[in-house]
């Protein structure tokens, strides 16, 4: 018995170690974990016609409802009914960018033929893309995006393994553009790191061109942008209000208690568009509920999360799930923590749930601004 009691002291010691361990250097025991130790060996550049191969996408027009993530739909939860949705007047184009979904140390860029990042890309693009799926045509891009190891790692191979990923997708958008009508309105989207590669296509890509004027809205969701450093770079203002077109929407989500330390940590450090740190500059926070920028609405105004099952293989629409407050900061706040999953991060971090728990909201956003977008052409 006094060895077992024993036994059982010890364990709860090492349990407290641990945790102690993680709290004063979770940071640097997550970067062990996750940033590869690997010397940096860029990938093969692609061939200029690549994408022209239907292969190279996960969503497409063409591939049918049945093969195409993007076009999936949630079912509305009984008891409850689908929530009203503006009409669509002019058919648009959508190019998402799929965020990280490569968690290897052993490599910096994704192979395109990795199994497990490409079935969880699929998964990221069903419950991220499909509230844009009412446009006439939906693009999302497979590329060898970064491992998740490179927006933790100081070393110069991170900021090398993006700027391969990015050339992927510049490849990809510069072949939608040519497919796409000339006169169609577009819109761009993406999360996290998708969200920064269509950051940088605003930059390289669109401003000062006669695309700018076809974008009828811009989503790059969960990146933070400083509305001091990073915005008057953009070739695009932040959403003011819910009717307007040709603007940026953009949000970063926390839930009580929010321990967003280690995120603000980077940001703060990091030079933004401008060549000027971040520090303690406001985080662009366009309110989902809203529309509009540093905007507050209560869980009413929320017509559908989309909850994951356990498996991620389906979801349900729920209305009134949670409510959204721009705090001064710049974090979207969300109340308590909802029941979303088991991938929240650590501080009540809902990065990964950005985009669902705003399903229906979103898909009523991008009608909105389209119609807005068509109205004011001449």
């Amino acid at each position: 018995m006094r060895k077992f009691l024993y036994f059982i002291v010890f364990g709860i010691l090492l349990a407290l170690g641990v945790l102690l361990a993680l709290r004063l250097y979770g940071e640097e025991l997550t970067r062990l974990a996750m940033v590869p130790s690997a010397e940096f060996t860029g990938p093969q550049a692609l061939a200029h016609n690549a994408y022209a191969d239907p292969a190279m996408w996960i969503s497409r027009p063409g591939m049918g409802a049945g093969n195409d993530p993007a076009l999936w739909e949630p079912q509305v939860r009984e008891g409850f009914t689908a929530p009203p949705q503006p009409p669509v007047t002019p058919p648009f184009a959508v190019f998402f960018v799929h965020p990280t979904s490569f968690y290897s140390r052993a490599a910096w860029n994704a192979p395109l033929d990795d199994a497990d990042s490409r079935r969880i890309a699929e998964t990221f693009v069903a419950g991220m893309a499909s509230p844009f799926n009412r446009a006439a045509e939906i693009w999302a891009p497979r590329y060898r995006q970064a491992t998740f190891g490179s927006f933790l790692a100081e070393e110069p191979a991170a900021g090398q393994s993006l700027d391969a990923a990015y050339a992927d997708v510049a490849l990809a958008f510069d072949y939608f553009v040519a497919t796409v009508a000339q006169d169609r309105p577009i819109v761009l989207a993406g999360h996290s790191q998708g969200a920064a590669h269509v950051l940088r296509l605003l930059r390289e890509k669109v401003a000062g061109t006669p695309l700018q004027g076809r974008l009828a809205a811009v989503y790059p969701v969960g990146w933070p942008i400083s509305v001091e450093h990073d915005l008057p770079r953009l070739p695009l203002p932040a959403c003011a209000a819910p009717d307007q077109p040709a603007c940026l929407v953009s949000w970063a989500s926390f839930a009580k208690e929010a321990e967003p330390g280690m995120m603000l940590e980077q940001y703060r450090a990091s030079p933004g568009l401008d060549g000027v740190l971040r520090g303690d500059s406001p985080i662009l926070c366009v309110n989902p509920l809203t529309g509009s920028a540093n905007g507050q609405a209560d869980m009413a105004a929320n017509l559908g999360t989309l909850v994951p099952n356990a498996e991620l293989t389906s979801g349900d629409l729920v209305p009134g799930a949670v409510p959204a407050v721009c705090d001064r900061q710049g974090l979207l706040l969300i109340g308590d923590p909802p029941e979303m999953g088991s991938y929240v991060l650590p501080g009540n971090n809902y990065h990964v749930y950005d985009i669902p728990l705003f399903w229906a909201n979103l898909r009523a956003d991008v009608a909105r601004r389209v119609n807005a977008w068509q109205a004011a052409r001449p």
